[in-house]
């Protein structure tokens, strides 16, 4: 059974890090493209950040550039996603999200073909 499970949300303030990961299991990671979403309150889900299967290319949305960073580790078979200098309007769910083909762009949720429960992040001073 395909499973992805989120970890490492919390209340932090802002400036903090915090570092998410996203654990697979009934397949391997490294046949599939990840990226994460966040979801706030009243807004639509958003992909932040991704990481290609092939080429080890990432792309970052433009909010979260230079402060998140993604990353495999493939031993535990988990892609993680690191955030740091952390703000108010961080504050989301936020999961993971498999894709095994190529269709629609990488922060487009169509593209996904299996998703985490989600992990809450709350910034708040």
């Amino acid at each position: 059974q395909v499973q992805l499970v989120e970890s490492g949300g919390g209340l932090v303030q802002p400036g903090d890090s915090l570092r998410l990961s996203c654990e697979a299991s009934g397949f391997t990671l490294d046949s599939a493209n990840i990226a994460w979403f966040r979801q706030a309150p009243g807004k639509e889900r958003e992909g932040i950040a991704y990481s290609s299967k092939t080429d080890g290319i990432t792309f970052y949305e433009d909010s979260v550039k230079g402060r998140f960073t993604i990353s495999r580790e493939q031993a535990k078979n988990t892609v993680y996603l690191q955030l740091n200098s952390l703000k108010p309007e961080d504050t989301a769910v936020y999961s993971c999200g498999a894709a095994l083909t190529g269709r629609y762009t990488w922060y487009d949720p169509r593209r996904y073909d299996y998703w985490g429960q989600g992990t809450q992040v709350t910034v708040s001073s």
